[in-house]
């Protein structure tokens, strides 16, 4: 007697469905956002991407051994590495990626491209300071991004002890924390600077006044690259202790001078034509931008430049990635206004302030950043 079957009661899969079933897939990076980054964050934080970098291809027991963590470990961390394409895995003696073999014991693992790439440009200590900032200032607070949005307060600082509405003045009351901000600071420009130092043209420009310009990373990058300028560093006191040091450690004391005022309120020190705003504009209300650049336009005289320089969001309000994820610190942290304009936002205020020739000068790096520079006309 012959068997039977009853006929598979499901449909046929319909195109649209499969579709459907394929865009839902594209929300695994978003719901699982979080864990994403630890991938990374825990790769830094145990080392494993120097590891490889030294002395890959590695198998995962070698991977384990060397970090000092269990064998199930390094298998749980290689799985989330090699899938977000931090780490490649391969089979073989040269552990070529793609070449993914079915014994464990076979796979070796190196960096991926990206890990790899910022290790030959010598950026690895700039990333890894990054991370190390978002998993100790910006990844607790993120949490309370819908709340910054709908009270329009910079709520995620509550995570950090104070009375003051603003993280830096928070930052002190931590130990070690606000060292750790400057730090990352200084990575976080150094990695997008060259658009400044590289691209940006200082013709016919003497002497530049740094507003707010922190450790004097921008500064001295701007003396190094053009040993014509001479750059006065204007910030708070507490700021400018770290920019006074690395100044004398660069030993360009004789052209990188600081200044200390509250650039709000206080009269910014004569004699400088041109005035640069490198990611300070971000941090602060329109119309506390309008304010400064109108500060600005009387402190550079006739002819003078205003230089801003941040990371944009694009005018049609669409991307790029970076600016939107980045926006979620800038929400819940700095001040209630802070946020990554829009380059149109920037060039209406430097036009309101007074200045002419408005100019943009894009990046060509993975960054965002840009240059958005003005004029006072000459007389």
């Amino acid at each position: 007697m012959t068997a039977t079957h009853p006929a598979d009661p499901r449909p046929e899969r319909e195109p649209g469905r499969d579709r459907a079933q394929e865009e839902l897939g594209r929300l695994v990076p978003v719901l699982f956002g979080h864990a994403a980054f630890q991938q990374l964050n825990a790769g830094c934080r145990l080392g494993l991407f120097e590891l490889l970098d030294a002395g890959g291809p590695l198998p995962a027991a070698k991977v384990a051994e060397g970090l000092g963590i269990p064998h199930r470990s390094a298998g749980v961390l290689l799985l989330g590495t090699t899938a977000l394409g931090l780490t490649t895995a391969g089979n073989g003696v040269d552990g070529a990626p793609g070449e993914t073999g079915t014994e464990e014991g076979n796979r070796l693992y190196r960096n991926g491209p990206p890990v790899a790439a910022a290790f030959r440009e010598g950026l690895w200590p700039v990333l890894r300071d990054i991370v190390e900032f978002q998993d100790r200032v910006s990844y607790l607070p993120a949490a309370d991004y819908a709340e910054s949005l709908a009270t329009g307060e910079n709520t995620g600082i509550r995570h950090f002890p104070g009375t003051t509405r603003d993280l830096y003045t928070r930052l002190a009351g931590v130990p070690g924390l606000e060292e750790l901000f400057y730090r990352c600071m200084h990575s976080w420009s150094a990695l997008s600077n060259p658009v400044l130092v590289e691209r940006t043209d200082f013709t016919g420009v003497r002497r530049v006044l740094d507003v707010g310009g922190g450790d004097a990373v921008n500064a001295l990058a701007l003396a190094r690259a053009h040993p014509s300028l001479r750059i006065t560093v204007l910030d708070r006191a507490g700021a400018l202790e770290v920019a006074e040091r690395n100044i004398r450690e660069a030993g360009l004391a004789d052209r990188v001078t600081t200044a200390a005022a509250d650039i709000f309120t206080d009269p910014w020190p004569g004699g400088h034509d041109c005035a640069l705003f490198a990611h300070q504009l971000v941090i602060w209300s329109p119309e506390q931008n309008l304010g400064l650049l109108r500060k600005a336009y009387e402190a550079v005289g006739p002819g003078g430049r205003a230089l801003v320089f941040n990371a944009f969001s694009d005018d049609d309000g669409a991307g790029p990635l970076y600016a939107a994820l980045d926006n979620v610190y800038f929400t819940t942290l700095p001040f209630r206004h802070s946020t990554i304009y829009r380059w149109g936002e920037c060039e209406n205020w430097l036009r309101e302030a007074g200045f002419g020739e408005i100019r943009r000068t894009t990046g060509n790096g993975w960054t965002p950043h840009g240059v958005v520079s003005g004029r006072r006309p000459a007389p």
